[in-house]
């Protein structure tokens, strides 16, 4: 499965992420946690270390051109996820990590560019029966304009029960269904209760199919920059409930 976090700046998608790929990890398949968002925190979320020394997605111009080029009448083999190069990511216990790049300078301009790389990784990348992709993707809605994330199988938007955090989910589901992406469900995070879920059903007319709980361990974890996904144990259990739903969708 290709499956894209998406949501509100601060709805915790990068948290949901660790937990789905924690879990995916865990079930003894291969995951591909792809962070592409500018500011990222997967890997600290993950407990990966070094982050800094991998390359870039956005460096990976070269190797996509390589791998995915039309040659005369034909394409290059498609690469699968095994073949990528070392150096584009970090891997630990059935998890690989890369990273899309960030604006490092003030002024620097916008990341279309990094992103069209990123768009090319996904459409050209082979997924094998035991292996699974992960987007944590940038805040807003930008990436969908730019048609990113395209060809993923399920989109899991995150919100929180607040207004802003809703209205920003519906124009991303909009905008979803404008790239004919059909699995698009609403992923409901720190939430206090069944009344805050029911919030979140009564504004945006769905009812969430995952509720990640309010966890003062998780908040902590960030507080301390340790794996968020140690931290709360119903968390994990409703990332592993999530991921059966999406499976019982194939």
């Amino acid at each position: 499965m290709k499956i894209a976090v998406c949501g509100k700046g601060g709805v915790g998608k990068t948290t949901v992420s660790a937990f789905l790929i924690r879990a995916l990890a865990d079930s003894g398949r291969k995951c591909l946690a792809i962070d592409a968002d500018p500011s990222p925190h997967l890997a600290r979320a993950l407990g990966l270390a070094d982050r800094e020394k991998i390359v870039p997605i956005a460096e990976m111009k070269e190797l996509l051109r390589e791998r995915s080029q039309k040659n005369g009448p034909f394409y290059s083999l498609n690469p699968k996820v095994g073949d990528l190069p070392e150096r584009f990511m970090l891997e630990k216990d059935h998890i690989k990590l890369m990273v899309l790049g960030a604006i490092e300078q003030g002024g620097a301009g916008c990341a279309c560019a990094d992103n069209a790389v990123l768009r090319n990784l996904l459409n050209v990348l082979l997924l094998g029966p035991e292996e699974d992709i992960v987007l944590d993707m940038e805040a807003g809605v930008e990436h969908l304009g730019r048609g990113t994330i395209a060809t993923v199988d399920h989109i899991l938007v995150v919100v929180q029960p607040y207004l802003g955090s809703l209205e920003t989910a519906l124009k991303i589901t909009r905008l979803s269904r404008d790239l004919n992406i059909r699995n698009i469900h609403i992923v409901a995070n720190y939430c206090q209760g069944n009344e805050d879920i029911r919030f979140i059903q009564d504004k945006i007319g769905v009812v969430p199919m995952a509720a990640f709980p309010d966890s003062r361990g998780v908040k902590m974890a960030e507080r301390e920059a340790m794996p968020v996904f140690k931290a709360c144990t119903e968390c994990s259990k409703e990332a592993r409930r999530l991921i059966e739903r999406l499976e019982a969708m194939r």
